[in-house]
């Protein structure tokens, strides 16, 4: 019996411990930046793979990820259960029937923003397709259009938290409208992929072309109602009868690999299986928000990293970019798409600036994108020059969502006071005497902070504080002050292990003292960030724990974490 040898376990464990490593720490720095994660998590891969790592030093490169032999399988099998993994959260995230009965208006966004850049991209794949490949496949022109006709719902769904329009009806309209276009997308790529094959009539698995869509489709059609049907019927017993959160995400695992080990068996790729018990699972009304939760921050954080940095260990970037199929393709996608949704909603009544803000979140294509492009060129549908122009187009059009949409309906993201938090601005020991020179101390810390005069922000600190005093129950103060001319919102935080009587309605002294300086011009900043901290102390106890910390970073560390 043929066996892995310790030295293929061992380059796989350093590869994806450098994997995970480097993607998580992109990820968070493009974060930082209000870009998606996956930005990051994909610039890993083109580091550590042959567009860096591999021009400078190639034979480390193909040392720590070979091209060939044991590793690379193992390697190639992983990314395959991550991606696979990552599409049943996608799927859980569709919520179909809402999408169905949420109005005309909806599906005929839905249906305008698919048919049109459909139009587009297999009118272009047709009449030029030189101009995007080489070598055209016999089904690039389908694929091309079905590409440019999907649009990324968990990408769609983050960019209307991050600007507070995710509980509103307009909010509504486009989570509805990109969840049908998510659905009928797979389901287009699904025939797709039947067709690759010998293109003779029969598809990969060796069905009849007409056979494997006939049972993809009766697939679909029976996990979305018998399948569902069951999965609600299943939950309540696993809930009662195993521990959580273990009994239910085996359940979900399970499910969801059976289904894609189906979809792989007939000739799909099995992440569409995945995709599919995924919408199923995801409607059931017993599923907590704790467990999906759960399932989502351990298939995004651990496997999603793995899957989208390895992208960028199969293709070189630098010598596989052309400008003219990333113009092309990034003009095609955003002309079909904004123009599609924008013309749909005008046309259902909504208002102009509306109509425009749903083309612009429906035109973001993140992950799913890029998985497309993926899976079609390991199925030799297209070229690496196509995949990065692909790849390119997804992430631009991700990256420009939010920013668009802020602008076109004149809103701007939500403030986050951690956010406006920083080491030299705090305060570790706020040994103050009373409430004065509380705000005295913090005042300093502020000016050092911001470049500003201490004098004044002191002056109208505490101006402010003997009007109405700023203590909230639960052991937090806020003092706080509009400056005028002030650019951007200052925060300065004191750690008091005696406490400051700033007269809370509770009759607790302060642990914790935010001093809150908004510009005199903005009264919106100053209402967000009062929200916020008061939203983060709400719960009993929760200003002990934060103020038991050691240091800045571990109070930082625990903000964050109660987030």
């Amino acid at each position: 019996m043929s066996s892995v040898s310790a030295h293929d376990i061992t380059s796989v464990f350093i590869a994806l411990a450098l994997l995970i490593a480097t993607a998580r720490a992109l990820g968070e720095l493009v974060r930082h930046f209000h870009q998606p994660a996956v930005l990051g998590e994909i610039l890993a891969g083109v580091l550590l793979g042959p567009t860096i790592l591999g021009r400078f030093a190639p034979e480390l490169q193909a040392a720590i990820f070979p091209a060939q032999g044991s590793a690379a399988v193992i390697l190639s099998g992983i990314s395959t259960l991550a991606v696979t993994m990552f599409l049943l959260v996608a799927g859980m995230e569709v919520d179909f029937y809402a999408a169905v009965h949420q109005g005309t208006a909806t599906v005929r966004i839905s249906a305008w923003g698919m048919l049109v850049p459909f139009t587009l991209g297999l009118a272009s794949a047709t009449l030029f397709p030189t101009l995007l490949m080489e070598t055209p496949s016999p089904v690039f022109s389908v694929f091309f259009a079905t590409a440019l006709s999907i649009s990324a719902l968990p990408v769609v769904a983050k960019i209307l938290k991050d600007i507070n329009l995710i509980k509103t009806d307009l909010g509504a309209i486009i989570i509805s409208a990109a969840t049908i276009d998510d659905l009928c997308g797979w389901m287009l790529f699904a025939v797709v992929l039947g067709l690759v094959g010998n293109y003779s009539g029969t598809t990969t698995a060796g069905l009849p072309i007409i056979a494997t869509i006939e049972i993809t489709l009766a697939f679909v059609a029976v996990m979305l109602t018998a399948g569902r049907w069951s999965i609600n019927r299943i939950m309540p017993f696993m809930q009662a009868h195993t521990s959580w959160p273990a009994g239910v995400l085996g359940f979900a695992l399970a499910g969801a690999l059976a289904c894609a080990a189906f979809t792989e068996y007939i000739g799909i790729h099995a992440i569409f299986g995945a995709f599919i018990f995924g919408v199923a699972f995801g409607d059931t009304r017993h599923l907590r928000e704790r467990t999906r939760a759960t399932l989502d921050q351990f298939i995004s954080f651990i496997f999603a990293p793995i899957f989208f940095a390895t992208i960028g260990l199969r293709v070189d970037f630098i010598s596989n970019f052309s400008i003219v199929p990333v113009l092309l393709v990034l003009a095609i996608a955003m002309i079909g798409k904004v123009g599609g949704c924008y013309a749909a909603g005008v046309f259902s009544g909504l208002s102009k600036r509306e109509s425009l803000a749903i083309g612009f979140a429906e035109n973001s294509r993140g992950a799913m994108e890029i998985i497309l492009g993926l899976l079609a060129l390991h199925a030799g549908i297209i070229d690496e020059k196509l995949f990065v122009a692909l790849v390119i187009m997804a992430l631009v059009t991700s990256a420009m969502a939010g920013f668009a949409m802020e602008k076109v309906l004149n809103r701007s993201k939500p403030l986050n006071f951690i956010d406006l938090l920083s080491a030299k601005g705090f305060l570790q020991n706020l040994a103050a005497k009373d409430t004065k020179d509380a705000i005295a101390q913090l005042s300093a810390a502020a000016a050092a902070t911001g470049g500003l005069d201490e004098k004044e922000i002191f002056g109208k600190a505490w101006e402010r504080e003997n009007l109405v005093p700023t203590g909230l129950p639960g052991r937090v103060a806020i003092p706080h002050a509009r400056i005028k001319g002030l650019q951007k919102p200052v925060i300065a935080l004191g750690r008091s292990y005696a406490g400051v009587d700033f007269n809370a309605s509770d009759g607790h002294p302060a642990l914790l003292v935010f001093l809150i300086l908004t510009p005199e011009e903005d009264p919106r900043a100053q209402l967000e960030i009062i929200a916020g901290i008061a939203r983060t102390f709400d719960k009993q106890g929760r200003a002990e724990t934060v103020a038991r910390a050691n240091g800045f970073t571990e109070i930082l560390a625990a903000l964050k974490v109660d987030e």
